[in-house]
Order: C-alpha cells, then sequence, then structure tokens
C-alpha cells in the first residue's frame, strides 16, 4: 500500500491551517479510493450484487400424477358430453340421457383407470427389464458400455479425454454406472413405487369428475332441449377454464390452451349430435 501525502510544503508557520488530502493507492483497486468527507467529484454509488441470493427458475415439470389428472378430466369432460348431446338428438327425454351418461362414466372411468394402470404396470416392468440387462452389460460387455459414455458425452460436444474421469469414477460405483446408462442410454426413469394403482384411481376419479359436469343440468331440468343448451353452456365453460389452466401451467399459453380445448369438446358433441339426429330420421 503507498501512501502519497500532498501539499506538504503548504503554510509550515501556520500548522492549524494546514490541509492534508490523503490518497490510497491499493494492488486490489486500479482506482483511488478518497477518504475526506467531501470530495470534488462524486459518482454514484452501484449496490454490489449479491452472490448469496437464490437463483431461482420457472421450469415446470409435468409429473405424472398431473398427466393423470389432465387425461381423466380432458376424456371426463368430452365424452360423456358428445354422447348427451347425441342422446339429446334423438330421444326426448332426459332420464334418458342422465341413466345413459352415468352408465357411460362408470363404464369410462373403469376403462380409463384400468388402461392407466396397465400403462403405469408395463413402465415399471420395462425399466426393470432393462436395468438387469445394464447390470450383466457392465460387466460383461465393459468396454462396450465404456464406448456408449463415450458417445453419450460426444452428443454434448465434449470430448473423450474430458469424459475419461467421469468413466473412472462411474467405474468406482457400477449402481450409479447403471443408472447413468438408464437415464441417458435409454431415457429411461425408474418410476415410483406403486404407481399403477395411483395413476388408476387419479385417472378414474378425474374421469367420474368431469363427466358429470356435462350430465348436471339433465339431473336439474326436465325439459330436455332446455337441458341441452345449458349442458352445452356449462361444459364449454369448463373446458374452456380446464384448458386455460392447462395451458398456464404447461407454459404454452392460457389462451391457447382454452381455445384448442373448446374447439376439440364442441367438435366432438357437435358431431355427436348431428349423427344422433341423422341415424334417428332414417329409423
Amino acid at each position: 500500500m503507498l501512501i502519497e501525502t500532498r501539499f506538504r510544503e503548504e503554510r509550515r508557520d501556520e500548522p492549524t491551517k494546514i490541509h492534508l488530502r490523503q490518497t490510497v493507492y491499493t494492488t486490489a483497486m486500479p482506482e483511488a479510493n478518497e477518504t475526506p468527507k467531501a470530495s470534488a467529484l462524486s459518482l454514484p454509488s452501484m449496490p454490489a450484487p449479491r452472490s448469496d441470493d437464490p437463483h431461482l427458475e420457472g421450469h415446470f415439470e409435468s409429473s405424472a400424477t398431473l398427466r393423470d389428472i389432465v387425461i381423466g378430466l380432458s376424456d371426463g369432460l368430452t365424452v360423456p358430453f358428445a354422447l348427451a348431446a347425441g342422446l339429446s338428438g334423438a330421444v326426448a327425454s332426459s332420464r334418458i340421457v342422465v341413466l345413459a351418461g352415468l352408465a357411460e362414466i362408470a363404464a369410462g372411468s373403469i376403462a380409463m383407470g384400468l388402461g392407466g394402470y396397465l400403462a403405469a404396470r408395463g413402465d415399471a416392468e420395462h425399466y426393470v427389464s432393462e436395468k438387469k440387462r445394464e447390470q450383466l452389460e457392465i460387466v460383461e460387455r465393459t468396454h462396450d458400455e465404456e464406448e456408449e459414455i463415450y458417445e453419450i458425452f460426444e452428443q454434448y460436444s465434449v470430448p473423450r479425454a474430458s469424459a475419461a474421469p467421469v468413466l473412472n469414477a462411474l467405474q468406482q460405483n457400477p449402481a450409479a454406472w447403471v443408472e447413468f446408462m438408464m437415464r441417458f442410454e435409454l431415457g429411461l426413469k425408474e418410476p415410483t413405487p406403486n404407481r399403477a394403482h395411483r395413476s388408476a384411481l387419479t385417472i378414474a376419479l378425474s374421469y367420474v369428475t368431469g363427466g358429470l359436469v356435462p350430465l348436471l343440468p339433465y339431473m336439474l331440468v326436465t325439459h330436455n332441449q332446455t337441458a341441452l343448451q345449458l349442458s352445452v353452456l356449462v361444459t364449454l365453460a369448463a373446458l374452456a377454464i380446464f384448458g386455460a389452466l392447462k395451458g398456464k401451467i404447461a407454459g404454452t399459453g392460457w389462451l391457447r390452451g382454452s381455445i384448442q380445448t373448446v374447439l376439440i369438446g364442441g367438435a366432438a358433441a357437435s358431431a355427436a349430435y348431428l349423427l344422433a339426429g341423422l341415424l334417428n330420421q332414417h329409423t
């Protein structure tokens, strides 16, 4: 640290009027840090960035449970709605529409839940089978597995010399080596325990919840056409809200998700209504 004292030769005979000004130079800062209370040139102070501030990212990671809810609700809102609209064009009794709609909801929820169960069970069995194969390959075909690791890193423009330490670390931990190959070679993630049962229950309950929406007006109104008009309004509103929430959560935009869901549900109901009316005229 170098200290320069200015004006040391001024007015030696009047020590009380001597003004000392010190400028401190440090090796860490190229600029001068002046210590007097008042400076001829004052610069605005900028707040120093804080390194301890958390870095929060707004990425959305779609969970399997949310996917099941979307599947159940979308089908539950669309299929019973199309069925009720189709029956309204063929029959005049709201009671028949309600009974047929409830029967469809029961059958549809069971079928959808069973489909979700079988799909999740199949994913779990496939994961176990592929994991056993990888466990054998790192022992019986070690060189091939090492080359596959280099190939994985080459996809990310990582040279072999930089990937070699990672390979050496994985060789010291066979379980991590197998998990690495499952994730990055096969693109498989270990399913959560009891995933199949939870998937079946989530899809079924979501289907029932969505299916009751278009049937509610038929349960409250005896006139068939009036109930149909109320069902259209209620269901389209539910589809719009559901699509907006799905679009906002997924990050694709609430307006786009709302319009897309309403168009799909409305097209399905319109097709069923027109087809039922056309068949009713020819019978």
